[in-house]
């Protein structure tokens, strides 16, 4: 049976680090850094204001800081996202909501050189 995730609750408020090695779902608020070698899911009721670092990230709230993800982001419709995304994936759905660039590390073919 897969392990459940943990959930900081939609009354909830954490200022300050966040760290930790399993699933996070974020429904309440996060202000400050959050440092994950799981998934983070944003609920649509969840605000991040925080620098992230984590493997995966479901964003279906609101956030801004700086994202790291070592797998994948994904912005969902309703999103609203303010900060720089470095990802080797990158999904923003139709009707999300972004403002910042987006690193992406790709390999490219011979003979091309990024510009």
């Amino acid at each position: 049976m897969a392990e459940q995730p943990c959930v900081i609750g939609k009354n909830i408020t954490i200022r300050g680090n966040v760290t930790g090695g399993e699933d996070l779902v974020v429904e309440g608020r996060i202000e400050g850094t959050v440092t994950l070698s799981n998934h983070l899911t944003v609920q649509s009721a969840g605000v991040v204001e925080a620098d992230l670092d984590v493997e995966e990230l479901s964003i279906n709230g609101s956030v801004r800081g700086e994202i790291k993800a070592s797998h994948s982001v994904s912005i969902n419709a309703d999103a609203k996202v303010v900060g720089n995304i470095r990802a080797p994936r990158v999904i923003i759905e139709d009707g999300a909501r972004f403002k910042g660039h987006i690193e992406m590390e790709v390999p490219l073919p011979a003979g091309l050189k990024p510009e």
